[in-house]
């Protein structure tokens, strides 16, 4: 069987129209809510899923749904001051200051993973399905981190692994779009229009759409497409599915 991954990022009250609009308009490509939400604790340090808060009770009635739910760094912002080259280059050029993992020490990315693990899954009820970085850029010593924490699963990029002993169970690039400037909409439209059709024989096929997405008419009709051509190919599926297959 082939499969068919759909995530929403960003999931934070902050957003919480877009994302209703996107679990919407997935949903409907789906066949129902067969999809993985990234829930962000504390978006930019000023948007705090609190316990008890409508916005939690929808975290939690969403799990309850079957939506798996992943860990997706504490605030999303990127905090540190690079002095390594690399580093500096990925954070100022893969993403707009929200690389949060690109830099860390294992010791504080671990204390940011704990943190936000304990918090999401007090509100859910239930195990967190896995851990997937900001912007998906860790630093080597994050990616350490993650089987410190104790991930089930983890993403990139490019791969889904099993953080325990380091297992690749997914390759594969994600299609994504974005929303932050004209250039990149253009490139990502590209970028997908490619991937539709050449994932189609892959075993595994990954699609993520954020709350930015959701304001760019082109970019919607995009991910329309990308969804509703996958969806001949590839069935449905949940992350834990990897783990079972």
């Amino acid at each position: 069987m082939k499969r068919l991954l759909a995530s929403i990022h960003d999931v934070s009250p902050r957003f919480e129209g877009a994302v209703d609009a996107l679990f919407d308009r997935l949903s409907g490509h789906l066949g129902g809510p067969r999809l993985a939400m990234l829930v962000i604790p504390d978006h930019w340090n000023s948007a705090p899923i609190a316990p008890g808060t409508p916005f939690a009770t929808r975290l939690r009635d969403w799990a309850d749904m079957g939506i798996e739910m992943f860990v997706h760094g504490w605030s999303h912002k990127d905090d540190m001051v690079h002095t390594d080259s690399k580093t500096a280059l990925k954070a100022k050029h893969m993403t707009a200051g929200e690389g949060e993992f690109v830099g860390l020490d294992r010791a504080e990315a671990l204390r940011r993973m704990q943190r936000g693990t304990a918090l999401i899954e007090d509100i859910i009820g239930r195990r967190a399905t896995g851990f997937i970085a900001p912007a998906w850029l860790y630093s080597d010593e994050a990616r350490l981190a993650l089987g410190d924490a104790g991930f089930g699963l983890a993403e990139d990029h490019f791969r889904v692994w099993t953080p325990a002993d380091g297992k690749i169970i997914a390759r594969g690039p994600v299609v994504t779009w974005a929303s932050r400037s004209r250039g990149r909409q253009l490139s990502s439209l590209a970028a997908a229009a490619v991937l539709r059709h050449g994932l189609r024989p892959t075993p595994v096929a990954r699609v993520a759409v954020h709350p930015g997405d959701n304001g760019v008419p082109a970019l919607l009709d995009s991910i329309d497409k990308t969804y509703s051509r996958l969806a001949k190919t590839h069935t449905p599926s949940r992350y834990a599915d990897l783990l079972a297959a």
